[in-house]
């Protein structure tokens, strides 16, 4: 017989959802970190409002797939070719940096560096490839406000965070792959290759085909429908047949068609059913898989840590990348604190690994924590920075108008 708990399910995560986001927003934190306490607080650790169940799991998948799709769809190709080489090298070592942080604090925390191969070796790089993802949204806003986002810094911040993201998400693909023990790296490597380049080949007759039903229906209803069957089609073929993560398929279908007349127009669509209920079960299934009752003052310490590797990770990694191409030491340092943000994409590279076993749930904790602190304290250390440029300008002026 049918159950319609679920119905009862969905109303209790779209209401909670709701209430803390907009609690989180008065008080200046990203609603997302609102939604996630949302699962907590409904979910097994608090009230037990609500369950995990196969029905939730899919929906929230579902939610990841839209949102992947969204950051594709947004994806600005002609901004990441001007701005190609400086914003790579401000990006590889962003992710390098953290990456090599992440694993080092893991196995510090578990007894040692593991062998390569084995299980904890495969858990230590995970923890480094959560902290790789930059999440720019809150310092867009931040220099949005102070009118420095169309800046040297402003540019190269963005266009880094869009690699940093490929990059994070090429590296989860591999080593999900590489953790079946069935499955050799040689074919890991070819599986990936084979995937971006056949997606590449198809990506280009598909953009074409695309582009001309926006000219034949320009606005239509047709073309989001069209462009969400792709992504699904492309999240599908990814895990099915490459052993990719779907999001990767999803992520790449939203680069395809992010150059034709119509992605804003798709993105206004997708964001509807997205936000009215997928992206907020997504978030809250992140809080309701959390488990705070496991955790013990050595995961408190680890979480401490994680953030301050995290945090510094970006900073060192993205401030030295950018004086490497020639940015001044105060113009390095903000794009390193502009880099440390971590929002969507952390959650959601951290959903993925806890799926694929590459993560106990206690250490959701961490993620979480990371989150909340990054998103306020790195709108206040810009504005901090900032604010001693326009004093040193004015100074300078100062001087030069007593010379003259």
């Amino acid at each position: 017989m049918l159950s319609y708990e679920f119905f009862l399910d969905l109303a209790i995560i779209l209401i909670a959802a709701k209430l803390f986001g907009i609690a989180f927003r008065k008080i200046h934190l990203p609603q997302v970190v609102g939604v996630l306490i949302a699962g907590l607080v409904i979910g097994p650790n608090m009230l037990g409002l609500v369950n995990e169940s196969e029905f939730l799991v899919k929906m929230a998948e579902l939610g990841v797939i839209m949102l992947m799709f969204t950051a594709g769809l947004e994806t600005d190709l002609k901004e990441l070719k001007n701005t190609g080489l400086a914003s790579m090298c401000i990006a590889v070592l962003g992710v390098v940096v953290p990456l090599g942080g992440g694993y080092v604090l893991y196995s510090l925390f578990h007894g040692g560096f593991s062998p390569v191969g084995s299980e904890e070796f495969f858990k230590a790089l995970f923890i480094g490839i959560i902290i790789t993802a930059t999440s720019v949204s809150i310092t867009v806003e931040t220099l949005r406000e102070m009118g420095k986002l169309k800046g040297k810094v402003g540019t190269a911040i963005l266009s880094a965070a869009i690699i940093d993201d490929v990059v994070g998400i090429i590296l989860l693909t591999f080593v999900i792959g590489l953790k079946n023990p069935t499955v050799s790296p040689g074919k890991v490597v070819f599986n990936t290759v084979a995937f971006f380049v056949l997606a590449a080949i198809g990506g280009v007759l598909v953009n074409y085909l695309f582009k001309y039903f926006d000219k034949k229906y320009p606005h239509r209803r047709r073309i989001p429908i069209y462009g969400f069957a792709l992504c699904l089609l492309l999240a599908y073929v990814a895990e099915e047949y490459f052993g990719i993560a779907d999001i990767t398929g999803a992520y790449v279908a939203g680069i395809i068609l992010c150059n034709i007349r119509s992605s804003e127009y798709i993105v206004e669509k997708i964001d509807i059913s997205s936000y009215m209920i997928f992206s907020p079960i997504f978030f809250t299934s992140i809080g309701l898989k959390t488990e705070i009752n496991g955790v013990t003052g050595t995961i408190l310490a680890f979480s401490v840590g994680f953030v301050l590797v995290a945090l510094l990770s970006k900073i060192i990694g993205c401030g030295v990348g950018a004086k490497l191409i020639g940015f001044n030491s105060h113009e390095a340092l903000r794009i390193g604190v502009g880099m440390m943000a971590r929002g969507e994409v952390a959650l959601i590279v951290a959903q993925k690994g806890l799926s694929a076993g590459l993560m106990d749930p206690v250490y959701f904790t961490s993620v979480i924590f990371l989150v909340i602190t990054s998103s306020v304290i790195t709108p206040i250390i810009l504005k901090v920075l900032y604010k001693k440029e326009d004093a040193i300008d004015e100074q300078v002026q100062a001087k030069s108008a007593l010379v003259h």
